[in-house]
């Protein structure tokens, strides 16, 4: 029988009765009764596998290319839910992308001492090329990937930002093409928000930053290549918008404006959505050794003739450290109380903030500033002595690149677990893109920490996902 454990269940109350807008949920967990949930589930990985929907993992020894696990249980959000997920998430990137212009131009937020400058100026995102730059419309972050979590009290906090080269967003339009395959009749009367138009909402979103004149624009999705772990999702998002997908050497910059290679000679490329991290983008301006990039692309942006998504120097709005002030810069540049909390953290940097998470570190998650994908973190209550005692040395000799929070306990989803149900830990990543006004796409990614008792849902440690089910009414 399924157990909710007492953490906050996303589908179960802690009486054993079904949420209210999760009934619909009853008719998929019953199908494990009869067998038919598994044959289903290996039924899609299968498909996954021939479909190519994979991700690459270089740190073990079980093979680099594997299919992205998925769980058929999906996760139910109310109407009312996702309205203020919706208003918080389209509140927080609009204060983010005031504060990268404010930083890389006036300074305001310096100035009025609501945030640091010093502690801004020497984050690893922060990018000295870009001071003085003007993107179109002063959008800088037009793609941002911003992970929720709900605790036991069923409170949703946002956990990080992602504003880099977020991804997982062509797992979210899989997972529904998979569920609509697996349950025809669910979706005919369930009011199910559509995903399906991401596509062509993020197209919108690049085209916007192209000038009116620019009668037929040329958009190219940038990608590293084949190695990449998340190609799968370069290559589907270039084909659902009917784009090109480029790499480097396809793409070459004369008179400051950039051009492809193509069988009919060279084309303009007017806009350029980059999966490749800064340090690569340019080796004239960022690191000379780059083989990824592009020779003079900084140039031929900072001259108006290419737009770039996301624009370079946004990691400065997600580095770890500088996410605890965000409710202050929504505070400062919108004049409103932050929707969504932050998880409550502790600065490392800061010597009295310092001594107490050394002295709470059994208890708390420690994590570097400026990592991701779950790499290089302590989780407290799961590590030995042995581990704690060789990361404190680390915090110490370091402590600038720490920040520290408590173990929430992450909300449950039942999650069919070989021949079991079973819950699992789980937390959402919704999509928010930024062009003429800012769009969130229903749901987002939920990912599930596959291993029992785990808080790691990131895909490079063993994570999974889920459908999102964000209800009309």
């Amino acid at each position: 029988m399924y157990d909710v454990d007492a953490f906050y269940d996303e589908v179960f109350e802690s009486d054993g009765a079904m949420r209210p807008g999760a009934s619909l949920l009853k008719q998929i967990i019953d199908l494990h009764a009869t067998g038919e949930l598994r044959g289903k589930q290996q039924a899609v990985e299968q498909l996954m596998l021939k479909a190519g929907i994979t991700f690459t993992v270089y740190n073990d020894n079980q093979g680099t290319e594997r299919i992205f696990p998925f769980d058929m249980i999906p996760r139910p959000i109310s109407a009312a839910e996702w309205d203020t997920l919706e208003r918080g998430l389209k509140q927080r990137i609009t204060a983010l992308n005031m504060f990268i212009g404010d930083v890389y131009n006036e300074g305001r937020i310096f100035n009025e001492k609501i945030v640091p400058e010093e502690m801004v100026r020497h984050c690893t995102g922060y990018r000295k090329q870009c001071e003085g730059l003007q993107p179109p419309h002063g959008i800088w972050a037009h793609i941002t990937g911003t992970d929720l979590v709900r605790n036991g009290d069923g409170q949703y906090y946002v956990l990080e930002d992602n504003l880099r080269c977020p991804s997982g967003v062509s797992y979210v339009l899989q997972n529904r093409r998979i569920m609509q395959r697996a349950f025809p009749d669910l979706f005919a009367a369930a009011g199910i928000r559509l995903v399906v138009d991401y596509p062509s909402h993020l197209l919108e979103t690049l085209k916007h930053l192209v000038p009116d004149y620019v009668r037929e624009p040329k958009v190219g999705l940038l990608t590293p290549g084949v190695y990449n772990s998340a190609y799968f999702e370069h290559s589907f998002l270039a084909q659902q918008m009917g784009i090109e997908l480029v790499e480097g050497r396809d793409l070459v910059v004369r008179d400051k404006r950039l051009y492809m290679r193509t069988t009919r000679g060279f084309e303009q490329v007017h806009v350029l959505y980059r999966r490749i991290d800064d340090d690569f983008l340019d080796p004239k301006a960022f690191r000379p050794d780059s083989m990824l990039g592009v020779p003079g692309l900084i140039e031929a942006y900072r001259a108006g003739n290419v737009a770039l998504a996301n624009a370079p120097g946004t990691g400065v709005a997600d580095d770890k450290a500088i996410y605890t002030f965000v409710p202050d810069m929504i505070r400062f540049y919108l004049s409103e109380e932050a929707i969504l909390p932050n998880v409550p953290t502790y600065l490392c940097r800061d010597p009295k903030q310092l001594s107490y998470v050394l002295e709470h570190l059994s208890e708390l998650v420690t994590k570097p500033v400026a990592e991701s994908g779950g790499y290089g973190m302590l989780v407290g209550p799961a590590a030995t002595k042995e581990q704690i005692s060789a990361f404190a040395d680390r915090l110490r000799a370091n402590p600038d690149n720490y920040i520290s929070q408590p173990t929430l306990s992450l909300s449950r989803m039942p999650t069919l677990c070989g021949e079991h149900i079973e819950g699992r830990h789980v937390d959402l990543r919704p999509f928010i893109l930024m062009g003429a006004k800012p769009y969130v796409l229903p749901g987002g990614l939920t990912r599930v920490a596959m291993r029992k008792g785990s808080l790691v849902v990131n895909s490079s440690q063993g994570g999974g996902s889920k459908d999102t089910w964000v209800f009309s009414e």
